[in-house]
């Protein structure tokens, strides 16, 4: 048997010292008179060109995490608060038909759902294989690589983010380790192994001197987030997302032993409060999905079957990870409906006094907004996407379960939506001049028949087949638009594909999304209205960004088919024929120069 490969890493650097490499020769060669004197296409301007944006980079610090420059997007959906919106305006949506491209980035084939960051000047990207890559966000030149060799039993999983702080570049990677990176030249700080269940497909987040990260995938144990040190990735502390026998909720698994609980995963990122010093954070569905195989149906007798603290908003200490509330969004889930997505804090109206809430949307398309100091509920607005709860009660929240969709063992029952998600990984936007939230959807519904777990079995997944939502016209995506504070909708788009990728709204008054179809389109944010789109080599999978290089103003997505995004729908849509390939690419948009 041969052994497995040791993880290692390799650093190519592109610059001044490299370009003087290759030209030393030549160079030296000229002074002899060995070669004809001719102008040196690569010198001092070419060095400049590659060199001057890491030359500029400064520290990231904790004031500008909390209160970023226009010009920057330094984390996943910009800001701590969750709301993924540029205060960028120079593209607007009266010259917003005039984006062309401004340069693209062909990145290692394979799937590709992560968000790039821009900080003066330079945008990191994370590649399939867990590479990164460090470019001139001005004009697409590479500036260094960072490549890392996993182990031979490891399968490279897709990552949705990276973080920034001080003067490192943060990732995950598929064998479940946190690298920090340098940001000016790609060389290795720390590389720090993470114990326990899982792997991680989200990415670290960063606040004060703590990296705060999510395992998925814990079909053999417990998922966790853990805390580690910024300087080192020393582990500080760890919080179990699936409570066990004798610990805090750990009554809540209908007596289910410790070894048979799985789930709750996290394969998103939190958002953090400065003001409540508190992270805010989603978690998934219990493991397996059907209730009947994992133990927590039919109720047992003095037994509780709330399966904490899976489907649950939490608010943790950074500092610490202690638990200082939880919200339960869906007890006991039995149709895989995650309330793991982007928790986004709001400043809005609730009975005529201004409150901070933190806002999420389960699978189920419905938007919940609790206290971010307490945890109390405060309102649900239901997208009309899905049929499994029937009703909510507006003082407490608590969800009324459609008697018609219940499980019971090996009977098919129809839900709506399919476990794909009426709202999935395109994590939905926030304008906070207008209170608009961005919601891409999806309208679809599934046969569902649960099934029992066989003897040695960890999960027995559901049985599942796609169908048209009741009454539908052959479209499947949406994409809405919602006033928080008044909790009405302003409008809703709706067409053939789903939306694939999280929402982009800017202060220009525009709204970028990706579809299934590969076309990528800006709106009128205020009225819908299609203003531009383009089509793009694969499917654009994650969350486009913006920012600015000396003055001017960019839109940037990264494509790459793969993962849940890409694949479940395509069965009812046998007119999307989409590359065979994952074509992992980024693409950069920009304003024709005025003459």
């Amino acid at each position: 048997m041969r052994a497995p490969l040791r993880r290692s890493t390799t650093v190519a650097l592109v610059g001044a010292a490299a370009v003087a490499a290759l030209l030393g020769a030549a160079s030296s060669g000229q002074a002899q008179g060995m070669f004809p004197a001719v102008p040196d296409p690569f010198a001092p301007k070419a060095v400049e060109r590659v060199d001057a944006p890491l030359a500029k980079l400064s520290a990231v610090t904790p004031a500008m995490l909390e209160s970023p420059p226009a010009s920057d997007w330094l984390m996943w959906r910009r800001t701590y608060d969750g709301y993924g919106f540029s205060p960028l305006e120079q593209i607007n949506k009266a010259n917003v038909a005039n984006l062309k491209v401004a340069w693209t980035w062909s990145m290692a084939n394979g799937p590709q759902q992560g968000t790039p960051l821009v900080h003066d000047g330079v945008l990191f990207v994370q590649s399939n294989g867990d590479g990164v890559e460090a470019l001139n966000a001005s004009n697409g030149d590479l500036l260094w690589r960072y490549t890392a060799r996993l182990p031979r039993e490891v399968a490279p999983s897709q990552k949705r983010m990276m973080a920034l702080a001080g003067d490192k570049l943060l990732l995950a990677t598929s064998n479940k380790h946190i690298v920090a990176l340098n940001m000016k030249t790609g060389a290795v700080e720390w590389d720090q192994a993470v114990a326990g269940e899982g792997t991680f497909t989200s990415g670290p987040m960063v606040v004060d001197d703590r990296v705060i990260i999510g395992a998925t995938g814990c079909n053999m144990g417990r998922c966790s987030i853990t805390g580690h040190e910024l300087a080192t990735g020393k582990e500080v502390w760890r919080f179990y997302t699936v409570a066990g026998p004798g610990e805090p909720g750990g009554e809540t698994w209908n007596g289910i032993p410790l070894d048979e609980r799985y789930g709750g995963s996290s394969w998103t990122s939190g958002s953090y409060d400065p003001s409540t010093k508190l992270l805010y954070w989603g978690v998934g569905q219990p493991y397996p999905w059907n209730p009947f195989a994992r133990g927590t149906s039919p109720l047992k007798p003095g037994n509780s079957d709330e399966a904490l603290y899976t489907d649950n908003t939490l608010a943790l200490d950074p500092q610490t990870g202690k638990l200082v509330w939880h919200y339960s969004h869906l007890p006991n889930d039995s149709w895989d409906m995650d309330y793991v997505f982007e928790r986004t804090l709001v400043d809005v109206p609730v009975d005529g006094k201004m409150r901070r809430l933190t806002v999420t949307s389960g699978k189920l398309g419905i938007i919940e907004g609790v206290d971010a100091k307490t945890g109390q509920f405060v309102f649900a607005k239901d997208m009309g996407i899905q049929n499994i709860v029937q009703s909510i009660d507006p003082v407490t929240g608590k969800k009324t379960i459609n008697p018609a969709v219940i499980p019971e063992l090996n009977k098919t029952v129809t839900i709506c939506p399919h476990p794909g998600g009426g709202r999935s990984v395109g994590a939905t936007a926030y304008d906070p001049r207008t209170k608009i939230l961005y919601l891409p959807l999806q309208e679809h519904c599934t046969d569902m028949t649960p099934g029992p777990k066989e003897p040695g079995e960890k999960t027995a997944p559901s049985k599942f087949v796609l169908k048209l939502f009741p009454g539908s016209d052959g479209n499947l995506g949406r994409l809405d638009a919602v006033n928080l504070a008044t909790r009405k909708n302003v409008w809703t788009h709706r067409e053939r594909a789903p939306q694939s990728t999280g929402s982009l709204p800017t202060a220009g008054g525009v709204v970028f999304q990706g579809q299934l179809d590969r076309y990528f389109k800006a709106y009128d944010s205020a009225t819908g209205k299609e203003l531009w789109k383009t089509r793009l080599n694969d499917v654009p999978n994650s969350a486009p960004i913006s920012f600015s290089v000396a003055g001017k103003q960019y839109i940037a997505v990264t494509t790459g088919s793969g993962g849940p995004m890409t694949r479940t729908w395509l069965s009812m849509l046998p007119e999307i024929r989409n590359p065979p390939a994952s074509g992992a690419t980024v693409w950069v948009f920009e304003l024709p120069d005025r003459r």
